[in-house]
């Protein structure tokens, strides 16, 4: 198999795909996403590889032990983007139902910690 097919799911992660958008809460997202990886809870991932089909990332996403999306507002992007992909039975959080709104979310050590708070628990039940 070549890099571009290659499957990278020795061990079946949980994978987490935040929305990285270009506001507060996509940003609250990004940085939830990326301490719950340090933390070891999952290890974020590429959501753009799944918007681009790119094969590798798929096939790992399939063998993902779970997978979680995490949205910074209603549009949903990341929901969708797996949704559009063919995947299904994935966690979800949506900032926008943890109080958190677009446009008045400042980016803090505690607006990230309670975002990847709530996430840790989707991902545990």
């Amino acid at each position: 198999m070549n890099e571009k097919t290659a499957c990278m799911c020795g061990e079946a992660p949980t994978l987490i795909f935040p929305c990285s958008g270009g506001s507060d809460v996509g940003c609250l997202a990004d940085q939830a996403a990326r301490k719950l990886t340090k933390d070891g809870v999952g290890r974020m991932y590429c959501l753009a590889g799944i918007g681009g089909r790119v094969p590798g990332i798929i096939e790992t996403t399939k063998a993902a032990a779970a997978v979680l999306a995490i949205d910074g507002c209603p549009v949903d992007c990341a929901k969708k983007t797996l949704e559009q992909a063919g995947f299904s039975g994935f966690k979800h959080l949506r900032l926008s139902d943890i109080g958190l709104e677009k446009g008045r979310s400042p980016v803090t050590f505690e607006a990230v910690h309670k975002v990847a708070d709530h996430a840790a628990k989707r991902v545990t039940r």
